[in-house]
């Protein structure tokens, strides 16, 4: 491969960015999850010191760029990178050509139930399961995963946000009254419980499923259901043309719902998506602005069977930056 004769389209389908230092290039690493193991980072570092400059960048997506690569050398760096590729578990098609497409971004997720005491759930574990479902693919599309509704991952910047929830389980002869869960789910959150004649009652309606009220309660009088719930939120974007925050969807949704309605929208832009539009990388929403939202969910929930406890939006409503000119 010359300096000056690149294929540009099909460097970074390969998972190269197009460097504004002229015969350089970097490499994506794609960490699905934002977990990678100490081996597979040492041997990023190793293709660094040996192809790069020894620097490596982190990038908002938890993924890793290496930079300064000549662009001659990335045949032998797709080489280096397949051990990555077989330790972290990502589908491929040829081995030794390194990562197949790049328009799918990394999947990212907070440290989840792992780590941290809000996590409802293991969010590096769906995240990897969800990669499974729809990489590799050339289609521009973000997923992200946060354990609470604290949203540390910001997942209502991706096309598809999934935040954890919980139901939480209330043991009436394990209550004290103290009244601690009431106060902290007033100051952290939404304010949904209450004392009742002794005892703490939960507003249904009220509750978004945070699990506040079972991280402080100090006699374990509330506890996490044993079922995974799941906040959906669709289609927050950023960019120069009309960023928006991901709106709700569905809320009390489960994981099996979850994984089919991302990859059905992978036919819905198939179909819909702009012939002309560069590379073919047209965001899916404006996809949907253009078809309208109704034929975007007759997509997404082809076979898709939810629990009588979910809750589904049937009309959605994105905001975004709208100016007036300002007369003084």
């Amino acid at each position: 491969m010359g300096k000056l004769d690149v294929n540009v389209p099909k460097l970074k389908k390969n998972a190269f960015r197009y460097s504004k230092v002229r015969g350089e290039t970097a490499s994506r690493v794609r960490i699905p999850g934002g977990v990678i193991d100490a081996a597979s980072l040492q041997r990023v570092v190793d293709i660094a010191n040996k192809y790069g400059k020894g620097v490596i960048d982190i990038t908002n997506r938890q993924g890793i760029e290496i930079p300064g690569i000549p662009l001659e050398d990335v045949p032998e760096v797709n080489k280096e990178v397949q051990l990555i590729i077989d330790s972290l578990r990502i589908n491929q098609d040829e081995k030794g050509t390194g990562y197949p497409s790049s328009g799918t971004r990394n999947i990212e997720a907070c440290p989840g139930a792992r780590l941290c005491p809000f996590g409802c759930y293991d969010t590096t574990a769906f995240a990897q399961k969800m990669e499974k479902e729809i990489f590799p693919n050339d289609r521009h599309v973000k997923v992200a995963f946060t354990g609470c509704s604290n949203d540390c991952a910001k997942v209502r910047l991706a096309d598809f946000g999934i935040m954890g929830m919980t139901e939480p389980q209330y043991d009436p002869d394990r209550c004290v009254a103290c009244g601690q869960c009431i106060n902290y789910c007033k100051k952290r959150s939404v304010g949904a419980l209450s004392l009742v004649n002794g005892k703490v009652h939960r507003d249904t309606a009220k509750c978004i499923g945070c699990g506040v009220c079972v991280t402080y309660c100090p006699t374990r009088a509330w506890t996490r259901s044993k079922e995974h719930y799941f906040r959906l939120v669709l289609l927050g974007r950023t960019g120069k043309k009309n960023p928006r925050l991901a709106q709700d969807f569905i809320k009390w949704c489960d994981e099996e719902s979850i994984l089919k309605i991302v990859k059905n929208a992978y036919a819905y832009i198939e179909e819909y998506i702009d012939p002309n539009a560069v590379e073919h990388k047209e965001h899916i929403g404006y996809i949907v602005d253009r078809t309208g939202f109704d034929k975007f969910k007759e997509y997404i929930l082809q076979g898709v069977t939810l629990s009588d406890k979910a809750e589904m939006m049937h009309t959605m409503y994105w905001g975004g930056n709208h100016y007036d000119r300002y007369d003084s």
